[in-house]
């Protein structure tokens, strides 16, 4: 049987502070711009969650597009949805919210939930021109 792909897109939205704390504050302003406010900045972002695999030939699905939904809003759009990334989420505790880290995060805590026979890729926008893969295949 053929491969296909399925998708799920989803919006949240976020504050956060790209910073290394291990730096100067005139090192984290030359590095990081604007998005090294002291009072934070925020994103509009857009998810896009790719599974690809077989088809199951009882259903027809690859994977149940309402399922992968509630995967999506209980695990990753509770969690960062409105929050302060920096503030307010144990994963960036300690990791520099950038959009690549972001993808990263939101891939790992997906792939725990999803089959293991299914391949899995994380397209996040922060804005409509940039945006980020993980992993690239």
């Amino acid at each position: 049987m053929s491969k296909i792909a399925v998708f799920r897109k989803e919006h949240f939205n976020a504050a956060h502070r790209l910073n290394n704390p291990s730096w100067t504050d005139k090192k984290n302003k030359e590095v990081f711009g604007k998005c090294n406010n002291p009072n934070y900045h925020g994103h509009n972002y857009d998810l896009v969650v790719k599974v690809v695999g077989e088809p199951d030939p009882q259903t027809g699905y690859l994977i149940d597009l309402r399922m992968l939904s509630e995967l999506i809003k209980e695990n990753v759009l509770d969690k960062f949805d409105h929050k302060n990334l920096n503030l307010d989420t144990k994963e960036f505790k300690d990791l520099n919210p950038s959009a690549e880290n972001i993808a990263i995060v939101i891939y790992n805590i997906l792939r725990d939930k999803i089959d293991s026979k299914l391949d899995l890729q994380v397209r996040l926008y922060e804005t409509e021109r940039n945006f980020v893969e993980y992993p690239v295949n």
